[in-house]
């Protein structure tokens, strides 16, 4: 096992976290903190602010399972607790909800922009971080506005795991499809928030990946 690399600052230090699967200090930002409920049942923490003594495993599905098939959390919390089987896929879904959230956020901070034809004119200022795109928006219209995307002086990333019900209900809106998320203030922990989510469901549908410039 690779040592991982001794942390260059105080404030990275802090940021380290013992991930009870690899056994190894890693950042939190890739960690998910679980904390004992209680009636000792495991319990996601992801804002990190329910009191009690954390638990960190890494921010994928294997790693979560492998912890509780593995009685893993109750070794680091040196006391019985109980991990529900469907552990992982709370994670998941609260992950959902947080990167939601963050869009409605971001909708109400002016940050957000929907619409075919809004998006495409947003990407020609270079401004945008991400391009939000409904999992069952026509392909047409996607080709297109990832087109223009390419033609952008910064290339967005790109996020594709939700649908436009979905989408709708986290923008307060109806039928969106095409969305772009301008870079700024509050991007960097969302941005985090979707890369954790990667470690539960893939952020692209797997049929875009025929498109060719999807699967970046």
């Amino acid at each position: 096992m690779t040592e991982a690399p001794a942390p260059r600052t105080h404030a990275e230090a802090n940021r380290l976290r013992k991930d009870i699967v690899l056994g190894e200090a890693t950042d939190e930002a890739r960690l998910i903190r679980f904390v004992a409920g209680p009636d000792g049942v495991v319990v996601p923490d992801l804002a990190r602010k329910l009191p009690g003594r954390g638990v960190w495993v890494g921010a994928d599905r294997d790693s979560i399972t492998t912890a509780a098939k593995k009685g893993l959390f109750s070794r680091a919390a040196k006391t019985k607790l109980t991990a529900p089987p469907d552990l992982a896929d709370q994670v998941e879904a609260l992950l959902a909800r947080r990167v939601l959230e963050g869009l409605g956020l971001a909708r109400k901070a002016g940050v957000i922009i929907s619409g075919f034809e809004k998006v495409v004119a947003a990407l020609g200022t270079g401004k945008v971080a991400w391009l939000v795109e409904a999992a069952d928006g026509a392909e047409d219209g996607r080709r297109k506005v990832l087109s223009a995307a390419r033609r952008a002086a910064n290339q967005p990333r790109l996020l594709g795991a939700f649908n436009s019900d979905e989408l709708g209900l986290a923008l307060g809106g109806e039928n969106v499809i095409h969305t772009a998320l301008l870079a700024g203030r509050g991007i960097d922990r969302w941005t985090l928030d979707v890369e954790r989510l990667s470690g539960f469901r893939p952020l692209l549908p797997p049929e875009w990946s025929a498109n060719g410039r999807e699967d970046d």
